[in-house]
């Protein structure tokens, strides 16, 4: 099940990002009037598709089919991504029929550089719209709920934060030398923000102002780790869902609605932290206080040897909060400014990549890393999952504007040369260059194909 649902997820995001990406170039093409032949969803053989010539059709066209100006929209066997053929183009189809006759007008070689730039740069522009819109529309919709709080509740034992010898009451004053006043800021200035750079921070700690030094290594090695950022915030409490009667908890009276307190006189401010507790100490008496409505009840429980006491749980911030509101225009300053940091952590990974702090195999996925992430991302909800598919839109935009043959950016870059010598680059040129591009981008896809096998078994 989880394989079909890690499938369908994976096929959702594909879908919506590679319609946007190749919308992008075919409305720019028709806007410039150039004639659009396929559009295509996957890649590969044609499973099926419609065109105002045939109608609606399975399979693969016939040899003599011909667009005459209409596009065949088509849904192809391969769902890692999509294209728009565009006539008088070279493009992964590799077909140079049209170099046989004179350039028509409606085709892209006859159109002026700066239009094909406006074609080219089309797709990497609407994947970028649709991040805006992402989280600009969530933003809207739902406002922001901001955290007054700045004090660590609790560190994960072997987290990130437990790396970064941040500890439980440590009160965030400043990190590099910004001011900062909610949680959001802490965890943005923590780890996002110039991603790899090391940190200066301001603190108090055990009522005494304390400033510590930490290595950007450190972060960039423990997020390679794949370790948990391990932070929760001061004010936070436990809940209990369900206890199960039949375990040391509901047999103790531990029932849904009831608020952990403490164990062992350890005050609990995560659920992550009542984990640990309750594993560390298997079959061992904890003297556990809970309370319900406004009764404080207590007793001793032993969890059972596996290190449970059965209950489900969930921790909510109790503290005081700022309910933000956002109107139209701060709501796409807001998805736009999100985007930007989205490139700039992307730019900042794989720059760390070639500085040497972040293993390749480990920090590059492909579409088996991509479905479980959809999928996990999926069940912690709609939000969850939008935001992950407006990271993975930007990912795209940027990877597709390198200037690399074969990506939007090649073909930009192409254009560009064509522009500084003031003539059309040779056909052969561009052949030969489509078809290393190509062959180097297939390399690569069965890299991190194989690199997403390796990882699953590891």
């Amino acid at each position: 099940m989880e394989f079909i649902s890690s499938l369908f997820y994976f096929i959702i995001v594909i879908s919506v990002l590679v319609v946007i990406h190749e919308f992008g170039h075919f409305i720019a093409a028709r806007l410039n009037k150039i004639r659009v032949d396929i559009f295509s969803v996957g890649m590969g053989y044609r499973i099926l598709g419609w065109n105002h010539k045939t109608g609606f059709s399975f399979g693969k066209l016939p040899e003599e089919w011909e667009s005459e100006g209409f596009t065949d929209y088509r849904i192809s066997v391969f769902p890692i991504g999509g294209y728009v053929k565009l006539a008088g183009m070279i493009d992964e189809s590799m077909d140079t029929d049209f170099a046989e006759t004179e350039p028509q007008e409606w085709e892209f070689r006859s159109k002026k550089i700066w239009q094909k730039a406006i074609v080219m740069s089309a797709g990497v522009i609407m994947n970028f719209i649709l991040a805006v819109m992402i989280y600009g529309g969530i933003i809207y919709f739902e406002g922001k709920d901001k955290y007054q709080t700045t004090e660590i509740g609790y560190v994960q034992k072997g987290s990130v934060a437990d790396k970064l010898d941040l500890r439980q009451g440590d009160k965030i004053l400043e990190i590099n030398g910004s001011i900062v006043s909610t949680w959001d800021e802490l965890i943005t200035l923590l780890t996002l923000n110039d991603f790899g750079s090391s940190r200066k921070i301001r603190m108090l700690r055990d009522g005494r102002e304390a400033i510590i030094d930490i290595d950007g290594k450190k972060i960039v090695a423990a997020l390679e780790a794949q370790l948990p950022l391990g932070l929760s915030p001061g004010e936070v409490r436990v809940f209990v869902i369900d206890a199960d009667k039949k375990m040391p908890a509901g047999k103790a009276g531990i029932t849904s609605g009831d608020t952990i307190m403490k164990i062992n006189d350890n005050q609990i401010n995560s659920m992550y932290q009542l984990i640990e507790i309750i594993k560390e100490n298997p079959k061992k008496p904890l003297f556990i206080e809970w309370k319900r409505n406004t009764k404080i009840v207590s007793d001793t429980i032993y969890p059972t040897e596996d290190g449970i006491i059965g209950i489900q749980h969930t921790q909510e911030y109790v503290g005081a909060l700022v309910k933000e509101s956002y109107g139209i225009i701060p709501s796409l300053v807001y998805g736009v400014n999100e985007s930007i940091r989205m490139i700039e952590l992307f730019v900042g990974t794989i720059a760390q990549i070639f500085e040497g702090n972040l293993d390749v195999k480990k920090s590059l996925g492909g579409p088996i890393l991509i479905a479980q992430m959809a999928n996990q991302q999926a069940d912690m909800g709609i939000k969850n999952f939008l935001f992950f598919m407006a990271m993975l839109s930007v990912t795209l935009a940027v990877i597709n504007i390198l200037p690399f043959p074969a990506l939007d950016g090649g073909h930009l870059l192409m254009l560009l040369i064509e522009a500084i010598i003031r003539r059309e680059v040779p056909l052969k040129v561009k052949m030969i260059v489509q078809q290393a591009g190509m062959i180097i981008l297939l390399l690569l896809m069965v890299f991190i194909f194989y690199n997403d096998i390796v990882r699953m078994f590891e």
